[in-house]
C-alpha cells in the first residue's frame, strides 16, 4: 500500500498536469465529425489547441465562445448560441462537445439552459447532438476531464433502455486518457485477432493517428466513433473498460444497457495482458490465437533478456493517475525500484500501488525526489527533458504532451508486443546511461611500461 502525500506548497512551481478542458476536448476529438467547443476565453482555447498540434502534429478541430471582459461580467449566453449556430451552419458536425472552462464555471454559466435557448432559436439544427460537459480548469487534470466527457457522451447518445438484440461478436471498449492512438490501434487489432469487432469510445486511433484524407482538409475531426455506433453499444456482448478513471462512465453504461463489463487497470505487463487475452477468449468462445501466444512468448524472452538492466534500477515517474499506476506496476513487476512517484491529481486507487508513497504534486517534486533518491531513469512528458539534463538521468517520454519526438503518439505501450518494445527501450536507455567507475590510482603510482606503449601518462 502506498502513502498518498498531499501538497503543502502554495503554488505549482513546475506544472505537471494538463487541465480538464484539454482532456474533455481530446475525448470529443475521438468522435466522428465532431467539434469541441470550449466555453471560455479565446486565449485559453488557443493555448489548448497549440498543445494538441504540437503533440499530434496535426490540424486540430477546436473552437471557442471567445468570452471577453464584458461577457465575463454580464453573461456569455449569446456567445454560446452564436458559436453553436455558426459551427452548425458552416461545419455541419454530427456532434458538438460544449465544454465549460474555469472562466465560465466561475461565472456560473447555465449551459443546459443556453442549449435549450439555441434549440428554440435554431430548430433546423436539431439533428446535431450537443453534449454539455462541465470541466473546470481549477479541478482535476486531463484524465478527469476526459472521463467526464466520456460520461457525458454515454449519457447523451446511448439509449436509456437495454436492447433485446445481442451481437455475440461485438464488444464495447471504453478507452481511457492514458491510451495514445497507437495503444488504441493495438487494442483493436488484439480484439480482431479473436474474431470480434469493437466499438471504441472514444476512438482517437481513427481520428488522431495522422492520416491524409481525400478532402485534403476538414474543419471537423478526421474520423472517430460515429454516433450511430455509440447507439449500438447496447447490443454488444460485453464491455471492456481500460483504465480505472472510467469506472463511473462504465457504471453509467452498464446501468443504461445492461451489458456486462470487464475492467482492467492497464494492459501493460504480462499479468494485465494475460487477463485481457483470457477475457477475450471467453467472450469469443475460442482459444487464444497462435499469433497472440507467440507475442506472449516473445515478451517472456524479452523479460529474461532485460532483467539485469531493470532489476534494481531506480526510477522516478510523473503522470496522471491511470498512467502512473500502469507504469509503476510494470516497473515493480520487473524488479525495479520506484523511488519517486508524482501524480497530477489525487485518486484513491493510487493507495493500492506496491510502492512506498505517491506525491500529489508537480515536476519540481519529481526533480527533488529523484535527486534525493538517486533515480537513474525518469518517466515523464516532454516537460521532463530539462529535469533529466540537470540530474544527468535517462528520460522515457510518456503522457501528454510529447512534442520533441516525432511519432510518439503512434507508438504502443500496451499489449504483449507494445510491452516488449517498451522493455527494450527502457533497457537501452539504462544501458546507455550506465557509466563505469574509474579505477583508483594511488598518488604514488608511477605508471607502467604498458601505459607508455599505448600512449598513457607516465605519472599520475
Amino acid at each position: 500500500m502506498a502513502e498518498i502525500v498531499l501538497p503543502t506548497k502554495p503554488l505549482s512551481v513546475n506544472p505537471l498536469k494538463a487541465t480538464q478542458p484539454i482532456g474533455a476536448s481530446l475525448a470529443f476529438l475521438g468522435l466522428a465529425d465532431a467539434m469541441p467547443l470550449e466555453h471560455g476565453a479565446r486565449g485559453c482555447t488557443s493555448f489548448n489547441k497549440l498543445f494538441f498540434m504540437r503533440h499530434f502534429r496535426e490540424p486540430i478541430a477546436l473552437q471557442t465562445t471567445a468570452m471577453d471582459q464584458m461577457t465575463t461580467v454580464l453573461g456569455a449566453d449569446s456567445n454560446v448560441v452564436e458559436a453553436l449556430a455558426t459551427i452548425c451552419e458552416k461545419g455541419k458536425p454530427s456532434v458538438i462537445g460544449l465544454i465549460t472552462t474555469g472562466l465560465s464555471e466561475t461565472l456560473g454559466a447555465d449551459v443546459p439552459r443556453t442549449v435549450e435557448a439555441f434549440r428554440e432559436g435554431f430548430p433546423q439544427h436539431d439533428g446535431v447532438a450537443i453534449i454539455p460537459t462541465s470541466a473546470s480548469d481549477t479541478l482535476g487534470c486531463l484524465e478527469t476531464g476526459f472521463a467526464l466527457a466520456v460520461e457525458a457522451i454515454i449519457d447523451a447518445l446511448v439509449p436509456a433502455s437495454p436492447s433485446k438484440l445481442r451481437r455475440a461478436r461485438q464488444v464495447n471498449v471504453l478507452a481511457s486518457a492514458m491510451l495514445a492512438p497507437g495503444d488504441v490501434e493495438a487494442i483493436k487489432e488484439w480484439i480482431a485477432a479473436f474474431g470480434l469487432s469493437a466499438i471504441v469510445l472514444p476512438d482517437i486511433a481513427d481520428s488522431l493517428d495522422g492520416h491524409m484524407i481525400d478532402a485534403g482538409f476538414s474543419t471537423l475531426s478526421y474520423g472517430g466513433t460515429p454516433p450511430t455506433d455509440i447507439e449500438r453499444m447496447a447490443e454488444s456482448a460485453a464491455t471492456l473498460v481500460i483504465g480505472r478513471s472510467l469506472d463511473r462512465a462504465a457504471d453509467l453504461l452498464h446501468e443504461k444497457t445492461g451489458v456486462p463489463d470487464h475492467r482492467f487497470a492497464s494492459l501493460m505487463g504480462l499479468d494485465g495482458c494475460d487477463a485481457f487475452s483470457k477475457t477475450l477468449s471467453e467472450i469469443a468462445g475460442c482459444p487464444v490465437p497462435a499469433k497472440i501466444e507467440r507475442q506472449r512468448a516473445q515478451l517472456q524472452d524479452a523479460m529474461v533478456d532485460c532483467q539485469f538492466q531493470l532489476g534494481g534500477a531506480r526510477v522516478g515517474i510523473a503522470a496522471d493517475p491511470d498512467l502512473l499506476s500502469a507504469i509503476a506496476r510494470f516497473f515493480v513487476s520487473m524488479g525495479a525500484d520506484v523511488v519517486a512517484a508524482v501524480a497530477s491529481s489525487r485518486a484513491d486507487r493510487l493507495a493500492e500501488l506496491p510502492i512506498d508513497s505517491v506525491v500529489i504534486g508537480d515536476l519540481a517534486d519529481l526533480e527533488w525526489l529523484s535527486r534525493e533518491h538517486g533515480a537513474e531513469l525518469i518517466v515523464a512528458n516532454s516537460h521532463g527533458v530539462e529535469i533529466a539534463k540537470r540530474l544527468k538521468t535517462a528520460l522515457l517520454r510518456a503522457g501528454f504532451p510529447v512534442y520533441d519526438s516525432y511519432g510518439a503518439h503512434t507508438r504502443a505501450f500496451v499489449g504483449y508486443a507494445g510491452t516488449r518494445q517498451t522493455l527494450f527501450e527502457i533497457a537501452n536507455l539504462l544501458a546507455n546511461q550506465y557509466q563505469e567507475i574509474s579505477p583508483y590510482r594511488s598518488r604514488y603510482w608511477q605508471g607502467t611500461e604498458r601505459d607508455a606503449e599505448f600512449g598513457g601518462n607516465a605519472a599520475c
